[in-house]
């Protein structure tokens, strides 16, 4: 069962808009957070919730959506995550997460796959234009961002094929994740 959650867990960039992501479940979501590891117990992470579309249209235009796929601008309106969790670290706790931050996003990621929506961890943030927008205190900082929504397209996994990590969709959209071989990562 948890495999299954793992294959469904994609990273989605395309979300039925008019599906809305319940505030619960984002509460869900950072409940799960919570009680995963965290390094040194220091748990650092704060987390501020969105799902209004008037946020999300602020914040949508401070992320970058695809690096391989540069001819893309992102979803286009319609197709435009629902909710946004935005992932903060508290520098009056420390400076350094460690890996708390990727441990708490695939944990949000699961719970939100488990209820049949999806999302994507942006890393590509323009820090400082998010800051202002949403008057972010200088004691955090901004991490990473989940959009989350009702995934609005379909992602499959593909063996790698000549040392070529790049995602790409064909020409019915379907979104393809090269993946390597359980071979070539484990070391004899």
């Amino acid at each position: 069962m948890l495999k299954d959650l793992i294959l469904k867990n994609r990273s989605y960039r395309r979300f039925d808009q008019s599906a809305i992501v319940p505030m619960r479940l984002l509460r869900s979501m950072v409940e799960a957070a919570r009680l995963s590891a965290s390094a040194r117990n220091m748990q650092p992470l704060r987390y501020m919730l969105f799902n209004d579309s008037y946020s999300c249209g602020k914040i949508f235009p401070t992320l970058a959506w695809a690096g391989y796929m540069k001819e893309w601008p992102g979803p286009e309106d319609g197709e435009r995550p629902s909710a946004y969790i935005v992932q903060l670290g508290d520098l009056e706790l420390t400076n350094d997460w460690w890996c708390d931050d990727g441990i708490a996003a695939q944990s949000m990621l699961l719970t939100a796959v488990e209820q049949e929506f999806g999302g994507c961890i942006i890393g590509s943030v323009q820090r400082e234009k998010l800051r202002d927008i949403l008057n972010i205190p200088e004691r955090y900082k901004i991490i990473q961002v989940l959009a989350l929504g009702k995934p609005a397209e379909e992602v499959v996994i593909d063996e790698i094929a000549n040392d070529d990590i790049k995602y790409w969709r064909d020409e019915e959209g379907v979104h393809h994740v090269p993946k390597r071989g359980i071979d070539e990562l484990i070391i004899r």
